[in-house]
């Protein structure tokens, strides 16, 4: 299904999944790797790669994960990727789970 996404929707996804490996207020290294790898399987550029470790330096705001924004069609997708992500470090944070719960009402209402 990632192969479905076209370049600004890909970024979208990486923009939520970076936003959830924040929840917890710390990007693990198992979350990092998950990212990463995650970055190789849609093949961003190198620039969109860079857009990326910024965002796993530095959370993206609110304003930029709006769940408005989230296309229909993919966002059962963005709601298994932001769990898998939340998962990758083996321990889901009180935050996360309520972070995940809230994106979970308002893509699936």
């Amino acid at each position: 299904m990632l192969d479905t996404l076209k370049r600004d929707e890909r970024l979208l996804l990486l923009k939520f999944v970076c936003a959830f490996a924040w929840a917890d207020l710390e990007v693990d290294r198992k979350e990092r790797r998950f990212v990463l790898r995650l970055v190789r399987q849609l093949k961003l550029t190198p620039d969109e790669r860079e857009q990326v470790e910024g965002w796993l330096e530095n959370p993206p705001t609110p304003e930029e994960v709006d769940p408005a924004t989230v296309p229909h069609r993919h966002r059962q997708l963005f709601l298994d990727t932001a769990k898998r992500v939340i998962e990758a470090d083996g321990n889901i944070d009180p935050n996360e789970a309520e972070v995940f719960e809230l994106l979970e009402q308002l893509l699936l209402p």
